[in-house]
């Protein structure tokens, strides 16, 4: 039988994508989740990343690649914190330096931030101080303090 995806307005749509992001990070926030928290946190990030494929630029699917990164790696799953930290970079890499389309100057920075996080879940810890290098390499470019400092404290928590 075959089926399909009712349509849902974009604006709607976009909405949706981000209340799961926020919600993925009220999860996060959580201290103690529980394992049925935990199975909401995963489904919030991959619906959000889903949404965001249907409405959002290329740099939303960058930043929610690195949101399910990020959730697999609190949640002390290597393996797919890593493939998604590596999706993150790989779309990332693939936008215009500048102009439309273009990420932030905070973005790279936190794809590999993403990379030595996972890195660092995994038990690799030549690759997390590799990648955690170089995210404080072009962190360093990134002249918004705004911008800047919520990476840079994500930083300090690598555990390496």
């Amino acid at each position: 039988m075959a089926t399909s995806i009712p349509d849902i307005d974009p604006k709607t749509e976009r909405q949706l994508a981000a209340g799961l992001y926020n919600e993925a990070w009220r999860l996060l926030d959580l201290p103690d989740r529980t394992a049925a928290q935990d199975d909401e946190l995963i489904h919030c990030a991959h619906a959000s990343r889903y949404h965001w494929g249907r409405v959002g630029e290329p740099v939303n699917l960058a930043r929610g690649e690195w949101l399910c990164s990020r959730v697999y790696a609190v949640l002390r799953r290597p393996e797919p914190a890593l493939w998604h930290a590596r999706r993150c970079l790989a779309i990332l890499e693939g936008l215009p330096a500048t102009g439309p389309g273009a990420a932030e100057p905070w973005d790279l920075p936190g794809a590999y931030e993403a990379l030595a996080r996972a890195s660092a879940v995994a038990g690799d810890a030549g690759e997390a101080a590799r990648w955690l290098a170089l995210a404080r390499k072009t962190l360093a470019q990134v002249t918004d303090a705004e911008d800047r400092e919520p990476i840079e404290q994500d930083l300090e928590t690598i555990g390496i």
